[in-house]
């Protein structure tokens, strides 16, 4: 692996500010040190830290203007879409330029004829939907944040979301893109045709975490809205009966569109931020959906209804119609956020194992929580074995924060014994670049290596995500709480009491 680059000296990175403001204009650019503090983590909050300057372009030329200059000048930059992300893969340099793709957001052109859509990076995933929908349309991917999420930042991390069991994730869904490589040129991959010939190169960029360039206009494809989708909330005893029931289901043939499984705590944190009236005293839930011709839709929903009801289930539920279909999303879609209710800090992991491993691997879970005092939330795609563990702790408490993060490192290396990843669709960025070298060997971790070098031979492509360097890998980035001083008490113009 590749030493850490070179920090750019700061006062030159200052001397780049004209430049900056003449591509993006006077309010494209952000250089106030308060300001640019909001910028200084994604999702993932754990690590900080506030970048050099921030500029926010409107247009692929800007954005290729801006990472031309960088370019030239050896400075690093770090793409920035709506901050979702939950692995600090849009963590900011403090030598560098981070850049916001947030004002590029206009939907370009919504196609039903050749059923796709032409939007920019900073399109809402939802809003792609909302578009389609007067025409019988609507796009797959839904992360949990979807609401807010960018598309930028889908093709970077590859997001996925609960419907992927049946339709896949960001990389299934994109035409085709235009981008801005690392050395600023404008580059188009793929376009509406289902198949582009060559090497897929597309393929290669989608997932790579902003380290080959950024993403300046996506074509997506619209799927037609299913005849009928029907939506079933199962309540079980124990999260083993809730795996075991989502086994039946998949061995029997069924294929929903989403299987979704949250434990007690979970339910418990999602009752406490949402209300979402989940049957009391459920040790898991599971939340079924199945969508398609109505005739097939009744079959199966009959048939997970005597699996689930085989494996334990002591309550089930069907969705009358959009607005309870909705109420049910609404524990699970605001899961993440709602642990906040019940712990004041807490890490989002990512990680997979085989679905026959669920059981086992939720058992070993429980035993690391018990052991080190850290709680530890369960929320997963059951379906397709992508777990979502929510590592809870106090970060007032001296060595929490460290203890959660050994636990959270322990669930991943808990992933790859069972022959799975660390990580299904939140990436890799800086909080899980060290465990790169457990999945992979030197040989493999060198070619990513070669690839990545080959496309950004500068290394200014977001440094020090993705693959393990030196100084990432020896070095934690800040921690929010106490880790940065405020920018106006570091400029002397207030001070903490």
């Amino acid at each position: 692996m590749p030493d850490a680059p070179t920090r750019t000296d700061p006062d030159r990175l200052r001397t780049l500010v004209p430049r900056l403001r003449a591509i993006c204009g006077e309010d494209g650019v952000v250089t106030d040190a308060s300001r640019r503090r909001t910028y200084e983590s994604d999702g993932l909050t754990y690590h900080a830290e506030v970048p050099g300057v921030v500029v926010l372009p409107r247009t692929a030329e800007q954005v290729a203007a801006v990472l031309r200059l960088c370019s030239e000048e050896g400075v690093p930059f770090v793409p920035r879409g709506a901050g979702t992300g939950l692995s600090a893969g849009a963590l900011p340099r403090a030598d560098g330029v981070l850049v916001v793709t947030s004002r590029m957001r206009r939907i370009v052109e919504i196609d039903i004829d050749d059923e796709c859509a032409v939007v920019e990076p900073g399109v809402a995933n939802l809003d792609i939907t909302r578009a389609a929908a007067p025409h019988g349309y609507y796009y797959a991917p839904d992360p949990s944040s979807q609401q807010v999420c960018s598309v930028g930042g889908n093709i970077a991390e590859n997001s996925g979301g609960a419907h992927c069991l049946k339709y896949g994730f960001t990389v299934n869904h994109v035409l085709g893109l235009q981008i801005a490589t690392p050395q600023g040129e404008l580059v188009r991959l793929g376009g509406k045709a289902p198949e582009a010939p060559g090497y897929d190169l597309m393929g290669a960029f989608i997932g790579s975490e902003g380290t080959l360039g950024i993403a300046t206009e996506v074509t997506v494809r619209l799927l037609r809205a299913p005849e009928k989708v029907t939506t079933l909330l199962a309540a079980f005893d124990t999260v083993d009966a809730g795996g075991a029931a989502v086994s039946s289901v998949i061995s029997a043939g069924v294929l929903p569109a989403a299987i979704e499984m949250m434990d007690a705590l979970a339910i418990e944190a999602a009752e406490a931020a949402v209300a979402c009236d989940y049957p009391p005293g459920a040790g898991a839930v599971l939340i079924v959906e199945l969508d398609g011709p109505a005739s097939d839709v009744d079959a199966d929903a009959a048939e997970v209804r005597r699996l689930c009801t085989g494996s334990g289930a002591f309550e089930i539920r069907e969705a009358s119609g959009a607005a309870e279909r909705a109420r049910i999303w609404k524990g699970r879609k605001s899961a993440f956020a709602a642990v906040g209710r019940i712990s004041p800090a807490y890490i989002v992991q990512d990680g997979v194992v085989p679905r026959t491993a669920l059981g086992e691997v939720l058992g070993d879970i429980a035993r690391l929580s018990a052991e080190s005092g850290i709680r530890v939330a369960n929320v997963f795609h059951a379906g397709d074995g992508n777990l979502h563990p929510l590592v809870l702790f106090d970060d007032a408490e001296p060595g929490a924060g460290d203890r959660a993060a050994e636990v959270s490192g322990a669930i991943l290396d808990l992933c790859i014994r069972h022959g799975g990843s660390i990580t299904g669709e939140h990436g890799v960025g800086v909080d899980k670049a060290c465990q790169m070298p457990r999945m992979f060997d030197p040989a493999d971790l060198e070619t990513m290596d070669r690839f990545r070098a080959a496309l950004d031979p500068g290394g200014t492509a977001n440094p020090e995500k993705l693959l393990p360097t030196p100084r990432l890998c020896g070095e934690r980035p800040g921690v929010v709480k106490g880790a940065h001083p405020h920018p106006l008490v570091a400029e002397g113009k207030a001070e903490l009491f």
